[in-house]
């Protein structure tokens, strides 16, 4: 009887086994499945993606001014216009005037919508566009986002001309226009404010030109999420980055050349002799014209959207400014922007034993130069340390890992392991960045050191805001400073990411570079933090100023506020505390110079902090009011506000069809398409994991029925 127990047990155990291979095997298949679906599904979701219109193709078969859109089995083509770009900057003091001018250019046989994605500073305050359509010029309008959509679409299903700006990130905007004809060019005149940046005695202004490919994490949400408008980009909408269609525009291949030229010109008043002046990765010529004001543009005229440009000047010796006042009168208001430089010799006191993390990249949007930029900052990094210091390692791809379980005394043997852990960083996988953010920051307060994460990054992520709220809520007593890796990081992650870290950021676009950026930054982690800043204006004047909470600076850098005020006059005094003690400047609110634009910057600053609200608990709905108030009452593009042009003289025959397309652009320099788009997706939608959790679910299931049986 217990024998034949036991042969009973034995094939109740044998079809158990049975059953769970098959059901691995018909898991493992549907898992298959369900990923060539998703990818199938970018092909059909497009706009006008039919299958013959998108022919499948290899990476390396792509041709000049062709699209490339990415899919699980490669890539698909489809024709688009083209958009060439000119920049002109006028640079005065502190702030800058920048005008863009978008060409679109239908070369095709139909009537098209042209949807173009692209970069702006992070900290631009849009307020006009302008669309020209022969001699013709018709100037825009503010409305509300969801009203900006209803004209456009309107004048669109008409027949009419019409453009609109809308944006997506604080540095990824879109430009959209409808009914251009075959062969026909239309120019969208784009202009916004900006302050310049003032570190390490350096003025700096930096002007994106390419949105590079972003890691998209989280389960795509299918086709009812994809929008008809200006939804074509290569990754799908998930349930981390709901807006992903939408700041993942189709990508050319560099193998097969440049598309969207741009050109720059700067017409530089810096009010002060220059000891330098450069554009350190792009070649330009320069003049002084007979008012002495700097002409400068780029020495091959035009170039490819592929690097951001950045442009660098500094003061001769002695002539470095303390403090600088600008002003502007507008609508019966007074608006001032005052920026004051802290005391230097105050922030070169001794140091202090510190506890530095080290944070890299390696995902595959690293690959090529901007992995070797990375290695070589780490090398001397941690080659700064002293005895006295803390250190650990930490990479990122598909996986977080860290060099020690915790941080460990930099001794000439733990330097020596980490070196050669750094020598074996290799650029592969997705940018799952979340988890390196938790893995470094401990939320835990420091007594006897100073603790220090050095987060080196291109930021190529659509899930910003997550990422900003886990620093808000880990950061506990620890500063974040990040570094920008390649030539087109995400300018909007690294400022805001070291805003919320109580950190700086800084740039590292070449190789050559590190030496120098590094220097700056060490500088800046070995000295004294100017904390506790606050403000003190004339007694008996109503003062609105933003930001409202002054971030901690480091050596080098300014105090840089702006206010509004019903009258500019008095005194008004900058306090703080620098290596223990108080420090104290008196500034006379008198004598700065008129400038147009200084409320717009304000303006600006308030929609940022309003909008930064939200991830400490704010309504979203209170803090979309409040963004609403300010944006319309300075015609400023925000997260709620678009602007919309619209022409009144019909132009496309309502019998003939309107194919939206989007305007593809260039592979951020040193990227490898194969690294960032390969058979399945890296920088993109993690594929791999959705086969796996749908694998894992399934056999779940199974196995809870089996119980319940």
């Amino acid at each position: 009887m217990h024998q034949e127990n036991s042969n009973d047990i034995s094939r109740s155990n044998t079809g158990v086994i049975k059953d769970v291979l098959l059901f691995v095997v018909a898991g493992f298949s549907t898992g298959i499945a369900t990923v060539l679906i998703i990818g199938l599904s970018i092909f059909l979701i497009a706009p006008n993606a039919n299958a013959d219109e998108l022919p499948s193709i290899k990476m390396d078969e792509v041709q000049r001014g062709s699209l490339l859109l990415k899919s699980v089995t490669g890539a698909a083509l489809l024709d688009a216009p083209m958009v060439k770009t000119d920049v002109n900057m006028h640079i005065s003091g502190m702030l800058a005037r920048v005008s863009v001018k978008q060409q679109f250019h239908n070369p095709g046989s139909d009537w098209v919508e042209g949807v173009y994605v692209f970069p702006l500073p992070e900290d631009s305050a849009v307020d006009r566009l302008r669309m020209r359509i022969g001699e013709r010029v018709i100037e825009s309008e503010i409305q509300e986002k969801a009203q900006a959509r209803k004209t456009y679409e309107k004048a669109k299903r008409a027949g009419r001309k019409a453009s609109l700006l809308k944006q997506e990130r604080p540095n990824i905007f879109t430009s959209a226009v409808a009914n251009i004809g075959p062969g026909e060019k239309i120019t969208i005149e784009i202009e916004y404010q900006q302050t310049l940046r003032y570190d390490q005695g350096s003025f700096h202004i930096r002007f994106p030109l390419v949105v590079a490919p972003r890691y998209i994490p989280g389960i795509p949400l299918g086709e009812d999420n994809v929008t008809a408008f200006n939804g074509s980009g290569w990754a799908q909408n998930t349930n981390q980055v709901p807006d992903a269609s939408h700041i993942t525009p189709p990508v050319v291949a560099p193998e097969s050349g440049t598309v969207n030229p741009i050109s720059i010109q700067v017409s530089l008043e810096a009010g002060f002799p220059l000891a330098r002046l450069e554009s350190p990765y792009h070649a330009i010529e320069r003049m002084k014209d007979e008012k002495g004001v700097h002409q400068i543009k780029l020495k091959a005229g035009e170039v490819s959207t592929d690097r951001d440009f950045e442009l660098v000047w500094t003061p001769k010796t002695g002539h470095a400014p303390h403090a600088a006042l600008f002003t502007e009168s507008w609508e019966q208001e007074e608006y001032a922007l005052l920026m004051v430089m802290p005391p230097v010799q105050e922030m070169q006191a001794a140091k202090m034993p510190r506890e530095v993390i080290f944070v890299v990249d390696t995902s595959g949007s690293m690959h090529g130069a901007s992995i070797r930029q990375a290695r070589e900052a780490l090398k001397m990094a941690l080659q700064r340390l002293t005895p006295a210091d803390y250190f650990n390692a930490i990479q990122f791809n598909s996986h977080t890992h860290a060099l020690f379980n915790e941080a460990l005394a930099a001794t000439p043997q733990n330097i020596k392991r980490a070196m050669a852990y750094v020598d074996g960083l290799a650029a592969e996988g997705g940018t799952e960045m979340l988890f390196a953010i938790k893995r470094a920051l401990n939320g835990q307060a420091q007594e006897n050191r100073v603790r220090q994460v050095i987060f080196l990054t291109d930021g190529s992520v659509g899930n910003e805001t997550a990422l900003f709220q886990a620093i808000k809520d880990r950061l506990g007593s620890s500063r974040l400073f990040t570094v920008g890796i390649g030539s087109a990081p995400n300018s909007h992650f690294m400022t805001r990411a070291a805003q919320f870290g109580r950190g700086t950021f800084s740039y590292i676009g070449k190789v050559d570079e590190v030496k120098e950026k590094m220097t700056t930054l060490f500088s800046k982690l070995e000295s004294p933090v100017l904390t506790d800043i606050h403000i003190t204006w004339p007694e008996n004047v109503e003062v609105e100023m933003w930001p409202q909470r002054i971030p901690d600076l480091y050596l080098g850098e300014p105090v840089i506020i702006t206010s509004r005020m019903a009258q500019i006059s008095g005194k008004v005094v900058v306090e703080g505390r620098v290596n223990g003690h108080s420090w104290r400047r008196e500034l006379q609110l008198k004598g700065g110079g008129k400038n147009p634009g200084v409320n717009l910057l304000w303006a600006r600053r308030k929609i940022a902090d309003l909008m930064d609200q939200q991830l400490q608990g704010r309504s979203k709905k209170v803090v979309r009011d409040d963004v609403l108030k300010v944006a319309l009452r300075h015609k400023l593009v925000s997260r709620y506000t678009s602007l919309v042009a619209v022409d009144k003289t019909p132009a496309r025959p309502l019998d003939v069809a309107l194919k939206e397309k989007a305007v593809p652009v260039n592979l951020a320099k040193g990227m490898s398409a194969k690294k960032v788009f390969g058979s399945m997706p890296q920088t993109a939608t993690p594929a791999s994991l959705h086969l796996i959790v749908g694998f894992i679910g399934l056999l779940l299931a199974f196995l809870l029925r089996r119980r319940l049986a």
